[in-house]
């Protein structure tokens, strides 16, 4: 099992976005957005400068998202702006950009500071402003999080940075530890509000803002808009602009969608599994970007399907030609970006696969009306890397319907699809064909080599199958852990994560109950934790410190119960050792949380007792330095055996200090 990248939606509060003026009147609600609304807009026509827009271009980025078209303008202008946005509709672009465009980069110090629920997310903002930044000479960016060698944040600290992305626990720790200067801030974002509430994180962040100028700008991104947001926007933003990208909430009722976990590197190799298997006519599949369609492509047709590419940097008189050559079957299948797939509307189109997943709900309706036309039934295939899980559920709420699992096809799919195709093949040609000077042929050889019917057949299939075998070896694709959980959303969803407050939690007397022996979930492993009610513990501080400390999405994260002294939580079973070691230190509350298996667990056990069935991702879920509650002394120690080595990532532990 790869753990998935944390990042679960908190649930909707039932808030219309459309009400939030009347707690704050100061706030100016713009009109609600369509994807329809952005098709003339570019990232030129925002104003942005020219080294980012030379970036952009890069990237293969053709228009501007909703929440980028609707949030780039205002915040250029100076104003404050409250973004109501689903995950994976572009917000990091939306504010990163505008951020960039106003920074000084003859002064060294911090004046951008994004604030993010977890370390991954960091990592992530991180990345795509040095993207953006990529022609802004000297920009320096310094993702900050817990779980990572404090010294080797302090030493790029120390030569500057004009950028900070972390989470609230480690930039509090450097704060008081007077290690983090944000007196030059001039731009603060708040990315992904909703998530840092669920994980405890609102009184760090309330902490934190302290500490910056009166005079900035605030940008707050949030799924949802629950109270103790709105009091922070009310706080701390001035006449903010409130954006609201409402999703469409029809789709066509003729789909079939279904969705693929599967990583970013495996992609092709999962996509060459769905088109062996899967029996269509046309296909559209759709891609981010304008270099994209055109690579992949290339790399179909050298796979052996007749592909073609669609994108805006086309003439027309291309895009005409690739599309009649798709209606008249020459070319089965399309790569294509979502502006050049407007308006597609080809009749032999029976398959939508979403190769990428797009920006926003609106978009996802859009591409899978490409198919299904005319009242016809059709079939959209969404590929998901682990941390693009929330996107899909917001894709799932928008539209009403549930998005089926579904299996990557495996070797054996494959062989038996070939060999059927192989067996029509030969019925086909028995049919069509006049075969009697073959039959004149065989006939010779068998006389001549006194030779088995069977055995020839055998031999000319052999030598018909070569280029294309029938029984393929294929490149192993890791299995990812399907949304089952996702499904049993609701209360007993919330149950479980409010504690399992039911029968027996509350009486312990620093005994098991018989609900504390019973036996875990399939596939989970129930563990103790030596912090409960008595250190003012709730179920968020677990979930956000184990959330952030190991990488593990927390949808994965199974029943949490809380007893006087200590709680229980279930976790997937096969857990690294040096995880389960790392988690040992971890402090909530400022309690350790001493894990141990719930039915005991002998520190001195062997590695080979804790081996996991499956490899963790190292920049989430390798922590090679002690948490930052050590003493100085062991974090040289563990300095020194770690010397020359890349320090792991790890972030910030539930709402504390990391």
């Amino acid at each position: 099992m790869d753990w998935p990248v944390a990042g679960n939606p908190a649930r909707r509060c039932g808030l219309a976005y459309d009400s939030l003026p009347a707690c704050n009147p100061a706030v100016k609600p713009l009109s609600n957005l369509s994807i329809d609304t952005v098709e003339e807009t570019t990232f030129a026509s925002l104003g942005l400068s020219d080294p980012l827009l030379r970036a952009i271009a890069d990237t293969g980025y053709e228009t501007p998202s909703p929440i980028q078209s609707a949030a780039i303008a205002p915040l250029l202008a100076g104003h404050d702006v409250i973004g109501q946005a689903q995950t994976g509709t572009g917000k990091t672009a939306a504010f990163a950009l505008p951020a960039l465009h106003r920074l000084d980069l003859a002064l060294n110090k911090p004046q951008i500071l994004v604030l993010t629920p977890t370390r991954e997310l960091a990592i992530q903002v991180a990345e795509a402003m040095q993207t953006y930044a990529r022609y802004l000479k000297g920009f320096n960016v310094l993702p900050v999080y817990g779980g990572q060698g404090m010294d080797t944040q302090l030493r790029q600290l120390r030569r500057g940075v004009h950028a900070v992305v972390g989470t609230p626990g480690r930039i509090q720790d450097h704060i008081r530890r007077h290690t983090l200067d944000l007196s030059r801030v001039t731009s603060v974002v708040l990315d992904e509000a909703d998530e840092m509430l669920r994980m405890g994180f609102v009184d760090e962040v309330e902490a934190i803002l302290s500490h910056t100028p009166k005079e900035k700008q605030v940008a707050l991104f949030s799924a949802t808009m629950p109270k103790p947001i709105r009091k922070i926007a009310d706080r701390h933003l001035r006449d903010p602009i409130a954006i609201d990208i409402k999703s469409k909430s029809a789709t066509v009722s003729t789909v079939r969608q279904r969705f693929c976990q599967v990583t970013a590197r495996h992609k092709l190799d999962a996509l060459t599994r769905v088109l062996e298997v899967e029996d269509f006519d046309g296909m559209v599949i759709f891609v981010r970007t304008k270099t994209a369609t055109v690579e992949l492509a290339e790399k179909l047709e050298a796979r052996g399907f007749s592909s073609g590419a669609l994108n805006g940097d086309m003439n027309q008189a291309l895009r005409e030609r690739t599309i009649d050559r798709l209606k008249r079957g020459l070319v089965d299948i399309v790569v294509a970006t979502d502006v050049a797939a407007r308006g597609l509307d080809v009749s032999r189109i029976s398959h939508v696969l979403n190769y990428d997943i797009p920006y926003d709900t609106e978009a996802y309706i859009h591409r899978i009306g490409r198919t299904a036309r005319a009242g016809r039934s059709g079939e959209a295939i969404i590929f998901v890397a682990p941390r693009e899980t929330r996107m899909l559920r917001s894709i799932e709420k928008a539209t009403g319907k549930t998005i089926e699992p579904m299996a990557l096809p495996s070797e054996t799919d494959i062989a038996d699809r070939r060999t059927g195709e192989f067996k029509n093949l030969i019925t086909a040609t028995i049919e069509a064909q006049d075969l009697a000077a073959f039959e004149g042929i065989i006939a010779a050889y068998q006389q001549q080599h006194d030779a088995d019917l069977g055995e020839i057949a055998a031999a000319l299939a052999y030598l018909v199958q070569r280029e294309r075998p029938l029984a393929p070896r294929l490149a192993p694709i890791p299995e990812q852990h399907s949304r089952t959980s996702q499904r049993d959303t609701g209360r007993a969803e919330r149950k479980r994560r409010d504690g399992g407050r039911d029968r027996d939690s509350g009486r312990d007397n620093g005994r098991p109950s018989r609900r504390d022996a019973r036996s875990s979930e399939a596939g989970m492993v129930r563990y103790r934790l030596a912090v409960g009610r008595e250190h003012a513990v709730e179920p968020k501080h677990i979930v956000g410190a184990i959330a952030n400390e190991v990488g593990l999405d927390s949808e994965n994260i199974g029943r949490i119960e809380l007893f006087d002294r200590y709680s229980t939580v279930e976790l997937p079973e096969g857990m690294p050792r040096d995880l389960f070691q790392h988690l040992r230190n971890v402090r909530v509350r400022g309690e350790r949380l001493r894990i141990a298996l719930a039915d005991g667990f002998d520190e001195n056990a062997s590695e080979g007792a804790a081996r996991p069935p499956f490899k963790a991702n190292p920049k989430k879920a390798k922590p090679k330095t002690k948490s930052r509650h050590a003493k100085r002394k062991g974090e040289k120690k563990d300095k020194s055996k770690n010397k020359g080595k890349r320090a792991a990532a790890g972030p910030a532990a539930g709402g504390q200090s990391s």
